[in-house]
């Protein structure tokens, strides 16, 4: 049962990342705007850049996480879908009979 719970959690597809980071966002330009009105001027904007920019560095990192781990669980289908190569000594054991 746990184990289910715990892939709720999982990203698995580019469309739930996108969601993920859309929501990142979001909170983001909240709280950037928070700032703004706190900290009027030059430093509230660099803070709002800083909210902005943090997101997309995290979404940068989401969507290549998931290009990893579908390569990880591809490769050990593509191993054993490509044919092996024949060894040289079957083809010396036919010329010799």
């Amino acid at each position: 049962m746990l184990r289910k719970i715990t892939r709720l959690f999982v990203i698995k597809t580019h469309w739930e990342a996108y969601m993920i980071i859309y929501a990142l966002a979001l909170g983001a330009v909240e709280r950037g705007s928070v700032y703004l009105t706190r900290f009027p001027g030059f430093g509230g904007k660099l803070l709002f850049l800083a909210c902005t920019g943090a997101v997309f560095m995290a979404g940068a990192k989401i969507l290549d996480a998931i290009k990893y781990e579908k390569a990880q669980r591809l490769a050990p289908l593509l191993e054993s879908a490509t044919p092996k190569p024949k060894s040289h000594t079957a083809r010396q054991d036919r010329n010799a009979a």
